[in-house]
């Protein structure tokens, strides 16, 4: 879906910066799950390459790919041995059968269409692969309601908008974009048929900075940045107010706390 391809045109640097990766622990877990000390990783939509780069500190080899040439080029600007990105989509990798022990989305997955992206998984997948789903939760957790109620009044605005641009279905979302709920992505997994085994797995990671990170991941969602490249300026999409916000929730917090994520990891195991 062009729409889809266009939405992260223009901002791969910023969110390569300030994007988090997953946690730490979740590498061996997927391990465990694959029966791979050192798996080799496909990793599908994997951007300016965070996602691939977190995975080569656990996997033997990773490919990432990625059909956005912005995003590509960032990540084939930071290499990293055992790490390879190539051009292709989640339909079509072009990769061998049975080539993957672990295929990552990392915050990827909503954004492909479920049912040939499934079968593409279940193609590249050796017996006993495991698929991870791996999302963040946004906002970030920062022990501010003041913060993080500003952050999703902006997120329901700039949705909102984008659903009154659209001429299709709910979950269009204009200029030819559309997106899978999330929550849906472990009862699509299951019902393909493709896994044995299917669960939901949930952990909470520390990430670093305070209101100015909180910001800064605000603006490196594609909704904010599309509706940038639609000629609204942030006064016109309530990012002005969402800042100050921020940072008086930031200020008067009693008790302050690091910024952390949690992450929601939709895995299937293929039979």
């Amino acid at each position: 879906m062009t729409g889809n391809l266009e939405r992260f045109n223009g901002f791969a640097d910023l969110y390569d910066a300030v994007r988090p990766v997953p946690p730490a622990a979740l590498g061996p877990l997927v391990c465990a799950y694959a029966g791979r000390s050192r798996p080799a990783v496909v990793d599908l939509g994997s951007g300016s390459g965070l996602s691939s780069r977190w995975a080569a500190t656990w996997a033997g080899s990773v490919v990432g790919i990625e059909p956005n040439s912005d995003m590509r080029t960032v990540a084939e600007s930071r290499p990293l041995a055992g790490v390879a990105y190539r051009a292709g989509t989640a339909e079509d990798t072009g990769l061998p059968a049975g080539t993957a022990d672990v295929v990552l989305c990392v915050q990827s997955l909503h954004w492909m269409d479920p049912e040939p992206t499934l079968g593409e998984v279940a193609r590249i997948l050796r017996p006993g692969g495991v698929m991870a789903a791996v999302d963040a939760d946004w906002p970030p957790v920062a022990g501010s309601v003041r913060a993080e109620a500003a952050w999703l009044a902006v997120d329901r605005r700039i949705e909102h908008d984008e659903r009154r641009m659209a001429a299709g279905g709910p979950q269009d979302r204009g200029a030819g974009v559309r997106s899978w709920d999330k929550a849906g992505h472990l009862a699509r997994m299951a019902a393909s048929g493709r896994f044995a085994f299917t669960r939901e797995l949930v952990l909470h990671d520390r990430i670093e900075g305070g209101a100015e990170r909180f910001v800064a991941l605000l603006r490196s969602q594609g909704g904010y940045q599309q509706q940038r490249r639609a000629g609204l300026d942030d006064d016109a999409l309530g990012l002005v107010d969402f800042e100050r916000e921020v940072r008086s929730g930031f200020d008067e917090r009693a008790v302050p706390i690091p910024l952390s994520i949690s992450w929601r990891v939709r895995l299937g195991v293929v039979g």
